[in-house]
């Protein structure tokens, strides 16, 4: 007998006014419906994690702000000051700097929490269904929420500097969202194969150390020569960073469209490819954790 010929069971079961219907293959033709349901869940996970991150710490929120803006200060020294590397459009380097740091700091760190979350929430993947997607994608919230504190100091900068944005400030939360969607990829791909494969944690520290030097962060990308600046933008961040800084300081800026064309594809060809793994590992998870 052919598979399409073999008989479906569905059962219902009726408890009080609730009807729970049990049918093979139903809970994959709802998984997407499921992300929507379980949304309380997803704020539940993600406030756990920003209330840990943050009780009972020394310097707690400070630490949002202290890291990035040391990274500023050591790569304005070395890039501006003893490379002698130029800004774009007369911006201060140290501005240009930190703008370039934020969605670095947003990727790296929304990428270091989505890669471990299924190891770090074994317990509640054992015990209960609910779709496993909802976990790192409530770690890449936290990396938001340290984000924003950055942000703060970014208002800041721009005060001491005396500049003001201009119109394009208002596209921002695009670039937000590409920057979150450039993490949430690889590491939807990197978290389930650290469950099967453990040592993949370890590549993590080393992705984000690497990245952050092949990535226009501590200078601009237009320093790139004309004749690589395209495969240069291979890397997906390319596109990201050049995007916020176009969005942050304006002026005679401009984005180096083909690159960014194919940092935009790039974004979502890992995306797909993440989202494409995660799915189809994510049967094993609660046996292999």
């Amino acid at each position: 007998m052919s598979r399409s010929h073999l008989p479906v069971f569905k059962e219902t079961l009726s408890i009080g006014q609730d009807e729970i219907v049990i049918e093979p293959g139903r809970t994959e033709r709802n998984y997407w419906a499921d992300l929507w349901r379980f949304r309380e869940l997803l704020l539940i996970l993600a406030w756990r994690d920003i209330s840990v991150r943050y009780k009972q710490t020394v310097i707690g929120v400070a630490w949002a702000i202290v890291r990035p803006f040391l990274t500023m200060l050591v790569f304005t020294i070395i890039f501006g000051r003893v490379a002698g590397l130029p800004s774009d459009a007369g911006t201060p380097y140290a501005l240009m700097v930190f703008a370039g740091m934020l969605p670095w700091s947003l990727f790296s760190n929304a990428l270091g929490e989505a890669s471990n979350s299924l190891i770090g929430n074994e317990r509640l993947i054992s015990k209960v269904y609910f779709p496993r997607l909802i976990i790192p994608v409530a770690t890449v919230v936290t990396a938001f929420v340290d984000f924003l504190i950055s942000f703060a100091l970014l208002l800041a900068l721009m005060v001491y500097y005396q500049f003001s944005p201009g119109w394009n400030m208002l596209l921002l939360p695009a670039f937000i969202l590409l920057a979150l969607l450039a993490s949430l990829g690889p590491g939807l791909w990197i978290t389930a194969l650290n469950v099967r494969y453990r040592d993949f944690r370890y590549v993590i520290p080393f992705i984000v150390q690497f990245g952050l030097y092949v990535s226009p962060v501590g200078f601009s990308s237009s320093v790139i020569p004309d004749g690589w600046r395209f495969l240069y933008s291979l890397n997906p961040l390319v596109g990201v960073i050049d995007g916020f800084r176009w969005c942050i300081m304006g002026g005679g800026r401009t984005i180096y469209w083909p690159g960014f064309l194919l940092s935009m594809i790039n974004v979502g060809f890992f995306l797909w490819v993440g989202i494409s793994r995660f799915r189809k590992m994510e049967n094993t998870f609660a046996d292999l954790i």
